[in-house]
């Protein structure tokens, strides 16, 4: 018997033992498993397993048990990491979609930085072709908040990123929770700024970091009044009603009011005593609450701040503070709690 028929014979045994799934012969061996690549499925020619490997660097494809190469000049499905900038970062891909565009920064727009003297001078860029691609920016721009509630879209989505002063991903929920009020026609006849300053007072209620209204309505220049009215309005459209707790305000009040870290564990230990009575706290303003119990605990401390101070903080008069202190202290009284004043 000659040497090719053996390998022909050879070959036809393992065509037939890959076919019937048959594990070969000998210490360790396994079921056979048919490994293939795109444009590859049937056996090999030369040994008749299919066992195909495809190697994105050679950009090759070959058998792994004889190692015949049966495709080269692959092309690579893969990211092209070529850097073709000055800088570290090799991503080829866009920044992710964002609700506080209108378009969610899917749209290539062109860059006003690149149309100035300085940059367009490194481009190459004569004056006439900077005057003809400003030209081209307007247009494009314009184009892209022909509709008006695309336009009012982008002036709320700008007021949110001026005026909010909440952090990105708020600003995100802020946006989302406008532009999805806008399709079901709410903002029609309405107050862009005065939506915008509600979307964002409820978002920042229901983040626990709430804002309040007289703040809201001075920042978005809106009337307190319409404000409180647009609140109502949306709360009961998307049910985010949601009771504040004093609690909610201690963090931003002690800092507004320049107070040692320490006069938080201080606000703490009374809101504990004082939170369980919830006849004497709920009804009533929670940044009165909150600026009351701050009042008592910076004077316990030795940095003790005016009412007049605290007041211009909270937002509340100097006459509601007064009374919530003369109600906290006969609580107080009542239970046994030592004053250190």
């Amino acid at each position: 018997m000659t040497q090719d028929e053996t390998v022909r014979r050879e070959a036809e045994q393992k065509k037939n033992m890959q076919r019937d799934n048959i594990a070969r012969k000998g210490l360790g061996s396994s079921r056979p498993q048919r490994r293939v690549v795109d444009g590859h499925t049937k056996p090999c020619d030369e040994c008749g397993v299919v066992d195909w490997i495809s190697d994105n660097s050679r950009g090759e494809v070959s058998c792994r048990e004889c190692g015949l190469v049966v495709e080269e000049n692959v092309i690579d499905p893969g990211i092209d990491w070529t850097n073709h900038d000055s800088t570290t970062d090799r991503s080829r891909i866009g920044a992710p979609a964002t609700h506080t565009l209108a378009d969610k920064g899917l749209n290539t727009s062109i860059s006003n930085s690149d149309l100035t003297s300085s940059a367009a001078g490194r481009l190459g860029m004569s004056a006439k072709a900077r005057r003809d691609w400003r030209r081209r920016r307007v247009m494009d721009e314009r184009s892209k908040t022909r509709a008006s509630r695309a336009r009012n879209l982008v002036k709320a989505n700008q007021m949110v990123r001026d005026r909010s002063g909440l952090p990105r991903s708020m600003q995100e929920e802020v946006c989302r929770l406008y532009k999805l009020l806008s399709h079901q026609g709410f903002v029609t006849g309405r107050s862009i700024a005065g939506v915008t300053a509600a979307c964002t007072y409820l978002v920042a209620r229901k983040e626990g970091v709430p804002r309040q209204i007289p703040e809201i309505a001075e920042t978005f220049q809106v009337d307190e009044k319409e404000l409180s009215r647009m609140i109502r309005h949306i709360s009961r459209k998307f049910n985010m009603h949601k009771i504040s707790c004093p609690s909610d305000y201690f963090s931003r009040f002690i800092s507004d009011l320049k107070l040692p870290p320490n006069t938080s564990l201080q606000v703490e230990h009374l809101w504990n005593i004082l939170k369980p009575h919830v006849d004497i706290w709920q009804g009533k303003k929670p940044m009165g609450v909150a600026a009351a119990l701050i009042y008592k605990a910076a004077a316990e401390n030795g940095h003790k701040r005016t009412q007049a101070e605290i007041c211009a903080v909270a937002k509340v008069s100097e006459v509601t503070l007064r009374q919530l202190n003369r109600i906290i202290a006969g609580l107080f009284k009542s239970l046994g709690v030592a004053d250190k004043n």
